[in-house]
């Protein structure tokens, strides 16, 4: 099994953070694995949105990690899916005002099966990594 959860307070309102997260087509603003994404057409937006990304992978090469709205909760709750890639973790964001400043939990987590738990250790890192990135976001929406 692998997980990683981290939190952050961001001096931002609470609809500002969450409505910065919901929408994929930011990803690249935050996360520096994110090297392409799109919303697929045809999709509705909120539950059910499909984002095609692909991402860095190892040794230079791109790896599929597209992923699928699964839960929202508005200012609360998000929820995804990852649906493309080697490793399929669910992750969600949830959300807690404190007035103008918006408390945020980032968690993922992954159930390897079969052939998967031989890259659990390289699965973690990853979702370290992803969690980590916790902190160029606050960077990213602060400065807004």
């Amino acid at each position: 099994m692998a997980h990683a959860e981290g939190t952050i307070t961001i001096n931002r309102p609470v609809d500002v953070v969450y409505d910065f997260l919901l929408d994929g087509m930011n990803n690249p603003l935050w996360r520096s694995g994110v090297v392409d994404i799109q919303q697929l057409p045809g999709k509705p937006s909120g539950v059910g949105a499909v984002f095609k990304q692909r991402l860095k992978g190892p040794g230079g090469g791109r790896i599929d990690g597209d992923y699928e709205i699964v839960e929202l909760k508005p200012n609360l709750l998000i929820k995804f899916q990852v649906i493309a890639g080697p490793a399929r973790p669910e992750g969600t964001y949830q959300f807690e005002s404190l007035g103008q400043v918006t408390r945020l939990t980032f968690i993922l987590h992954f159930e390897p099966k079969g052939v998967a738990r031989l890259m659990d250790g390289v699965i973690q890192k990853t979702m370290l990594s992803e969690v980590a990135a916790l902190e160029h976001l606050k960077k990213v929406i602060e400065s807004r």
